[in-house]
């Protein structure tokens, strides 16, 4: 068991004995419904601020009394769920990776293998980038030199469960490419996608869109000669700007 998990059913099992001395209403098993809903919306409240917190100031200089501020709670009430912010950022990271697994999973589908290689690449990027755009938690917890090292070492486990995923692909088009080739073509396509993630997360609005329109393009002039005569091609057209001429 996860740390995590133990910590989180040790604040469950708190707020069910608060409900028990307070007569709270129960299921069919004795335990108080209304107060364990209340105490899964406090830690999701708690983590949603704590993402926040680390987005804008750190891992390392944030600290549990901000988190509480971000939340709008006390600091006696956080730590009735979390004894101390490496709890939170254990948790937040378990969760933010549950997150990760079911998106890259939606996005390596067979369907999507059977695409042209510009719309494969929308298909594949749009979810990761989605998701990496609405949790910019995930960047800050999986790349940060002080994260706990339980958070790294399921991110590095995700990180290469990934990276084989991405050559997996690529052998269903290259069966007869050396498979040293394809680990060193997986492994610099998805350090392009991390180093226009860092980009787009940089910018927003209409200028973080054109952002992923030049990861997009990037991505394709990179591997749109790799796969060679494997998928049919058609390339992705850059949208101009009102500055443009």
């Amino acid at each position: 068991m996860h740390v995590a998990e133990a910590r989180r059913g040790g604040a469950v099992e708190r707020e069910s004995q608060d409900s028990a001395t307070r007569g709270g209403p129960a299921d069919g098993d004795g335990k108080p419904r209304r107060r364990q809903a209340r105490g899964e919306r406090r830690i999701a409240q708690l983590l949603e601020a704590a993402g926040r917190v680390f987005c804008a100031s750190g891992y390392t200089a944030a600290s549990t009394n901000s988190i509480a501020r971000e939340a709008g709670v006390s600091p006696g009430t956080l730590y009735q769920f979390f004894p101390n912010k490496e709890a939170i950022a254990v948790e937040l990271g378990d969760v933010l990776l549950n997150r990760w697994r079911t998106t890259y999973g939606q996005a390596f589908t067979p369907a999507h293998m059977n695409l042209p290689l510009p719309e494969m690449l929308d298909a594949i990027l749009d979810p990761l980038i989605t998701f990496n755009c609405e949790n910019p938690a995930f960047a800050v917890l999986m790349h940060g030199s002080e994260i706990p090292g339980q958070v790294t070492e399921e991110h590095d486990l995700l990180h290469s469960t990934l990276l084989t995923r991405i050559e997996e692909t690529l052998g269903s088009y290259l069966p007869d490419t050396p498979r040293a080739e394809r680990t060193r073509t997986a492994e610099f396509a998805f350090a392009l996608f991390k180093g226009g993630m860092d980009l787009i997360l940089s910018h927003e609005g209409k200028e973080r869109e054109a952002y992923i329109g030049e990861l997009k393009i990037a991505m394709f002039r990179y591997l749109c000669p790799v796969v060679g005569d494997a998928l049919p091609q058609r390339p992705p057209q850059r949208e101009t700007t009102g500055t443009e001429s």
